[in-house]
C-alpha cells in the first residue's frame, strides 16, 4: 500500500486530534508496504494483553525502582489504571492525558492504562518547569494530567492558569502504590476492555521545541508505533524474548519511549529503568541484569569506555545503539576495539518517531549513519529540492511508512514536508556505495549530550534577568557532549563581569526553563557583532575555533 489512502475508523469520542490533522495535501508520502495492521487497534492492549495472550505471561517486562514485573502484572496493573481513568476521572476516547515522570515503571504502566482508555498520551519530562508545561498543556488542549507526586509542584502551577486541565492526579513512581491513583486502581477488576480505537487513531503526540523554542506537536497514530518496533527494532536489533534493554533518553523523548518500552514490550523483552540514567548507574544495571540492549548518546558511551577500564563488565551487551548527537569516529572505533561488537549509530526525529536510518550489525563505519531502514528511503537535496550528486552535502530527505503531522501548524508542516518527503533539520552527504554521512545541523538546533535545545528559548530566559541588555547562544564544539550552549552576554551598568554573575544566570535560566538547557559557558562581552540593519550575527560568534 503506497500513497496516502482515506483515514480509517475512528473510536474517539472527542475528535481534537483527528480534526486538527494536517490538511490532506500538506501530508508526506506514506508507504504502508509491508505493514498490515487491523482497522480497529490499540496499542495498550498489544504491549500488554496480547502478549500474556501469546504465553509471556511469566516473563519480566519492566525493572525499576528494586521491583521486577511480569508481562501478566504489568497486564493487569494497565488494565486497573483504565478503569479508574475511565470510571472515577471522566477520561473519553480521544482525550489528551498528560503524563510527567521520570523514566520508571509506573510511567509505563501509566500510558499504557490511558492508551487502553483511547486517551491520547503526551508524556513529559521531569525538567520542565511551569511555563513549559503549560505551553504544552494550551497547545494538545490537555484534559487530564497523571503526574508522579514527587514532581507535582510545576505541574500544579501550570494547572491553576489552564482553561482545559480539569484534573491532575497523583502516581506512586516508586514501589509502593501510595497515591490517588493508586489507591483507585487496586480496587478496580484486572480485566478492562479496552477502547476500540482505530488503528489512524492519534495514540501520542510528541512533542518537540523546533528552532523557536515554542513547543510543536507531533502527531503520531496507534499503526505509527507499532511500525517502528516492526520495521527498526525487528531489522536491525532483531529483538529476543530474552532480551534486555537499559538507557539514558527520557521516556518523553520518542527516541526513550521506542527504545525503553515500545521495542522491549513489543517482543516480549525485558526494560530495566532508571530515574537517574547516569553511566555510573547505567553501568550498575547493565551488570546487574546483564542487559543485552543499550540506548544513549555518544557521551554516555565515553564514559562507559572509561570504566571498562577500570574493571566494568559491559560483556552482556550485543548491542550499543547510539542516537541523539554525532557519533564520532574515536568513540566508534575504541568500543569496538574494547568489546569486539559495534557501536550502531543512527538518525530519526521526533516528526518521524523514531530511527529511520542506521548501521547495522552486519554493515557499519566510523563516522557513518549508515542507510535507511526497511520500508523507508532518503535521499539528499540541495537548495532547489533535486537530489544532489554522492558526495555533495545537502538537506536529508525521508520517506517511509511514518511521516510528519504537526498538530495545527499548516506553516510549520509546510517547511518540514516538500514533494511528499520529510526534510530533516540535518545536513548529510552520502558515500559512492550509498551510506550517509552527518554533516551538521541546518535549523539552529544545538545537540549537548542528546538533548536537542533551542537557542533563542535560552536567549529569552536569559533576557529576562534585569542585569541582562543583550545575548547570543549558539552551540560551542565540546568534546565531552557534542556541543555545549554557550551565552554571549551584554551586562547593564553596575552588574559585574564576574564568576558569581555567571553563576546567578545560569540559576537564573535553570529555573526558568529545563535545567539541561543552561548555557554551561557564559562569555561577557561589550557588544554583539551585527548586521546594517542590527541582525545579530551568532556565526561570527564561533570563528576561530577548531
Amino acid at each position: 500500500m503506497t500513497g496516502n489512502a482515506p483515514l480509517g475508523p475512528s473510536g474517539h469520542v472527542d475528535s481534537f486530534t483527528r480534526d486538527n490533522l494536517p490538511p490532506a495535501e500538506l501530508w508526506p508520502e506514506i508507504d504502508l508496504a509491508g505493514f498490515s495492521y487491523p482497522d480497529w487497534l490499540n496499542v495498550g492492549v498489544e504491549l500488554t494483553d496480547r502478549m500474556v495472550e501469546r504465553g509471556y505471561g511469566d516473563h519480566t517486562a519492566l525493572i525499576g525502582n528494586g521491583r521486577m514485573r511480569t508481562y501478566k502484572e504489568l497486564s493487569d496493573w494497565t488494565n486497573r489504571i483504565a478503569h479508574a481513568l475511565v470510571e472515577d476521572y471522566g477520561v473519553r476516547p480521544g482525550n489528551r492525558v498528560l503524563i510527567r515522570s521520570a523514566n520508571n515503571p509506573a510511567m509505563v504502566a501509566a500510558w499504557l492504562g490511558a492508551t487502553k482508555a483511547g486517551a491520547v498520551v503526551v508524556n513529559t519530562m521531569p525538567m520542565l518547569r511551569a511555563g513549559e508545561l503549560s505551553k504544552i498543556i494550551d497547545k494538545a488542549e490537555i484534559s487530564h494530567a497523571l503526574c508522579d507526586t514527587r514532581l507535582m509542584e510545576e505541574l500544579v502551577t501550570a494547572a491553576k492558569g489552564s482553561r482545559f486541565l480539569k484534573s491532575v492526579v497523583g502516581f506512586d513512581g516508586t514501589a509502593n502504590h501510595d497515591a490517588e491513583l493508586d489507591r483507585m486502581a487496586l480496587s478496580k477488576s484486572v480485566r478492562f476492555e479496552a477502547v476500540a480505537t482505530g488503528r489512524d487513531d492519534v495514540a501520542l503526540l510528541g512533542f518537540t521545541s523546533g528552532t523557536t523554542g515554542e513547543p510543536k506537536a507531533t502527531m503520531h497514530f496507534h499503526r505509527d508505533v507499532l511500525i517502528i518496533a516492526d520495521a527498526y527494532a525487528k531489522e536491525v536489533l532483531d529483538v529476543q524474548p530474552s532480551d534486555v534493554f537499559v538507557g539514558s533518553p527520557p521516556l518523553a523523548f520518542t527516541f526513550g519511549l521506542g527504545g525503553l518500552a515500545v521495542f522491549p514490550l513489543r517482543f516480549g523483552a525485558a526494560a530495566a529503568l532508571l530515574e537517574q540514567a547516569t553511566p555510573p548507574n547505567m553501568i550498575e544495571i547493565i551488570q546487574k541484569h546483564r542487559a543485552t540492549v543499550c540506548f544513549t548518546a555518544p557521551t554516555a558511551y565515553r564514559v562507559m569506555l572509561r570504566a571498562m577500564e577500570e574493571g566494568a563488565d559491559l560483556s552482556s551487551l550485543r548491542a550499543a545503539v547510539s542516537a541523539g548527537e554525532t557519533l564520532p569516529a574515536p568513540v566508534y572505533e575504541e568500543w569496538a576495539r574494547k568489546t569486539g561488537k559495534p557501536m550502531l549509530d543512527g538518525i530519526g526525529s521526533t516528526e518521524m518517531l523514531h530511527i529511520f536510518v542506521t548501521n547495522r550489525f552486519s554493515d557499519h563505519h566510523p563516522g557513518c549513519t549508515g542507510r535507511p531502514v526497511a520500508g523507508y528511503q532518503a535521499r539528499i537535496i540541495g537548495a532547489d529540492g533535486q537530489e544532489v550528486k554522492r558526495g555533495e552535502t545537502g538537506r536529508l530527505a525521508v520517506k517511509g511508512p511514518v511521516g510528519c503531522r504537526y498538530l495545527s501548524a499548516p506553516d510549520k508542516q509546510r517547511d518540514y514536508v516538500k514533494d511528499g518527503w520529510n526534510l530533516t533539520g540535518d545536513s548529510f552527504w552520502q558515500d559512492d556505495e550509498g551510506r550517509f554521512h552527518f554533516a551538521a545541523r541546518t535549523d539552529g538546533i544545538i545537540l549537548s549530550a542528546g538533548y536537542n535545545i533551542a537557542g533563542p528559548e535560552v536567549e529569552a530566559a536569559l533576557l529576562a534577568h534585569p542585569d541582562v541588555v543583550e545575548c547570543a547562544v549558539v552551540g560551542a564544539p565540546d568534546e565531552e557532549r557534542g556541543q555545549i550552549v554557550e551565552a554571549h552576554v551584554v551586562l547593564a551598568a553596575g552588574a559585574s563581569p564576574d564568576a558569581a554573575t555567571v553563576k546567578m544566570l545560569q540559576d537564573h535560566v535553570k529555573a526558568v526553563i529545563a535545567p539541561f538547557k543552561y548555557p554551561r559557558r557564559v562569555v561577557f562581552t561589550a557588544a554583539l557583532p551585527k548586521t546594517e540593519s542590527g541582525k545579530i550575527q551568532r556565526f561570527k560568534l564561533l570563528e576561530g575555533r577548531g
